[in-house]
């Protein structure tokens, strides 16, 4: 009795009413899948300038971690997408690297960077190119705001330009893992 019952449900003609709401099941959990990795998991963005070159290329796409920052605060290197800070409407994002933390005092004097009053620059490997020298600057970064400025120094819209120096921890969006186009690269 059984083998019978099994027989028909195999044996069920074929119906296109079914077979579209097999579809329509299939693109909603993709749909919700897709809606919840990249809203609460993973970011993804385009990088449109050189500012972060030789790390990240002008046209690269990047993907982050929004994870990241859960469980423990960002950190100084950690290269992140941010709202930017000057977008009244939020709707820009920015790549940059962590430079400052918060209660950090930043100074870049004769194309070098020293954090909290060392007279030792940071070590900065990633640069492309020696920073140009510039006017002085002193910056103390608030509780809870972090300090950011692109690697490619001499040609970034980074902090040092900025109306609004610098950036609170909720307005950093994910740590930035890896580049995914025009090839996979890992960040560093």
């Amino acid at each position: 009795m059984k083998r019978d019952e099994t027989m028909q449900k195999e044996q069920k003609p074929f119906s296109w009413k079914d077979e579209i709401i097999s579809w329509i099941k299939i693109i909603a959990t993709a749909a919700v899948i897709a809606f919840v990795l990249n809203n609460f998991i993973i970011a993804n963005s385009r990088v449109p300038s050189g500012s972060m070159e030789k790390t990240i290329m002008t046209g690269d796409r990047v993907i982050g971690s929004r994870l990241s920052y859960y469980f423990s605060d960002p950190q100084r290197d950690d290269v992140v997408i941010f709202h930017f800070p000057d977008d009244p409407t939020g709707k820009t994002y920015y790549v940059k690297r962590i430079i400052g933390l918060p209660g950090d005092t930043v100074d870049i004097r004769d194309g070098k960077v020293y954090l909290n009053n060392s007279e030792t620059p940071l070590d900065e490997p990633y640069l492309p190119e020696p920073m140009e020298p510039e006017e002085e600057a002193h910056f103390t970064v608030p509780e809870d705001s972090y300090f950011m400025l692109g690697d490619n120094r001499n040609f970034s819209a980074d902090a040092r330009r900025w109306n609004h120096k610098y950036v609170k921890k909720n307005k950093i969006i994910a740590k930035v893992l890896f580049r995914y186009y025009p090839s996979i690269k890992k960040i560093q």
